[in-house]
């Protein structure tokens, strides 16, 4: 496909569609904000490097000196724990030339060693020897450690930021702790992860996970189970069922809290979080083939409710918790048309595979999720680049998130291009 608008001098048109966006309130966004290489450098500068995203989990980083990598665009992060035992993000890139220091992962190391001179930084990014630099007049060695991306631990997930002034989202996460600590995420350990690369703009896989008025038609699977693929109305009564006895089946009070302050309702530009709980159809208890569990009960939870926990961190993750199990979808560009969907697959820290689950069944929904989530998402992208798309009206309550994204999108695109 031709890409357009390379010239900086385009920032004009930039500002101008913007506005004729905003002029269209409840449209979906013009072709070229998913087109112009312009549009894809201002999101990165202007929001995607301001944002909080997730790293990973501590569970991946036990021991001092454990690391791994976290790429975001053309962008390398090195996550680690260092000799004090604190999570670090440093960037990976030598503070003398520039060169990769890091490049395979996950791993273990007592420094990181760039392979181009020899410079050795110690694991929370300081640099602790430059091989002859001694003879270069003025050269400190304070003055070159790896640059760092702020770290906030949330309950067992390891959010970065890489706007130094951007506000803590430890603050923010705050106001759904109550739900999100029940299930008690930092005794949490990886069953599975997998990445399934989609040949799409990121706003086009962000907004496929955001509606779910596709599910019916997409996912049969999932719509089976999730009553969240009907409207309101007529699940009503389901809802209602479930919420009523949430506290009591599961043992946990204010499990069924509602907290919807992501994009324009979010606290801050760059963070945001949601929480909320909504029910399985009856005679389901978690997400699996069947329906049926497939892991033991996570953290305080007692029992099985028929519902199960949805939040959000940021504007690009999102944590889907059954009873049983958790699943996390993270949204990463790779470049202007393509994108990276993390998945993983969490049980509780004790649970053992071939004896308290197996992972085939345990991924198996989702697996199958994102597969056919990949597929619309690619034919999504091919019909939004073709010339002659025309955008549509988003549907008021199945894509409501994808409305409130848009309107912060523009927002922060506006304030970006100034």
């Amino acid at each position: 496909m031709q890409l357009i608008d390379t010239d900086l001098a385009s920032r004009t048109r930039l500002t101008g569609m913007l506005e004729a966006q905003k002029a269209r309130p409840g449209q979906a966004m013009d072709s070229w904000f998913y087109q112009s290489p312009l549009v894809y450098q201002t999101e990165l500068d202007g929001i995607l490097f301001k944002s909080w995203l997730c790293a990973g989990h501590i569970s991946q980083i036990p021991e001092t000196g454990d690391y791994f990598l976290f790429d975001v665009a053309k962008e390398s992060i090195i996550v680690c724990r260092d000799e004090r035992g604190q999570v670090q993000a440093l960037f990976n890139n030598c503070r003398h030339r520039g060169s990769r220091v890091c490049e395979q992962t996950p791993g273990n190391r007592k420094t990181f060693v760039c392979p181009y001179h020899g410079w050795v930084y110690e694991l929370n990014g300081a640099l602790k020897s430059a091989r002859q630099m001694d003879v270069v007049a003025g050269f400190a060695h304070g003055d070159h450690s790896l640059g760092k991306a702020q770290v906030n631990v949330c309950h067992g997930f390891i959010l970065i930021n890489c706007d130094p002034d951007a506000s803590p989202i430890a603050k923010e996460v705050e106001s759904i702790a109550g739900p999100l600590s029940a299930h008690e995420p930092e005794n949490w350990k990886i069953a599975h992860q997998q990445t399934y690369p989609v040949a799409a703009n990121w706003k086009l896989a962000l907004e496929n996970y955001l509606e779910c008025y596709h599910c019916a038609t997409a996912h049969r699977a999932y719509a089976k189970l999730h009553t969240i693929s009907d409207l309101e109305d007529n699940i009503k009564q389901e809802t209602e069922e479930m919420l009523a006895r949430c506290e009591q089946q599961t043992g946990v009070p204010g499990i069924g809290d509602l907290v919807y302050k992501v994009y324009q309702h979010a606290d801050s530009p760059g963070g945001g979080v949601e929480c909320s709980r909504y029910a399985l159809y009856p005679g389901h208890v978690s997400g699996s083939e069947d329906g049926q569990a497939v892991a033991p009960l996570l953290g305080k939870l007692q029992g099985y409710d028929g519902g199960l926990a949805d939040f959000q961190f940021g504007p690009l993750t999102f944590l889907i918790v059954y009873p049983d199990h958790g699943v996390m979808y993270r949204f990463v560009p790779r470049d202007q048309l393509n994108t990276d969907m993390h998945i993983t697959w969490f049980v509780r820290e004790d649970a053992e595979q071939g004896r308290d689950y197996d992972k085939e069944k345990l991924t198996w929904l989702w697996h199958r999720t994102t597969l056919e989530d990949e597929y619309i998402i690619r034919r999504n992208a091919e019909g939004v680049n073709s010339r002659f798309y025309q955008p549509g009206p988003y549907h008021t309550e199945y894509e409501y998130a994808c409305l409130d994204f848009v309107q912060w999108y523009l927002a922060r695109m506006t304030e970006a291009s100034q």
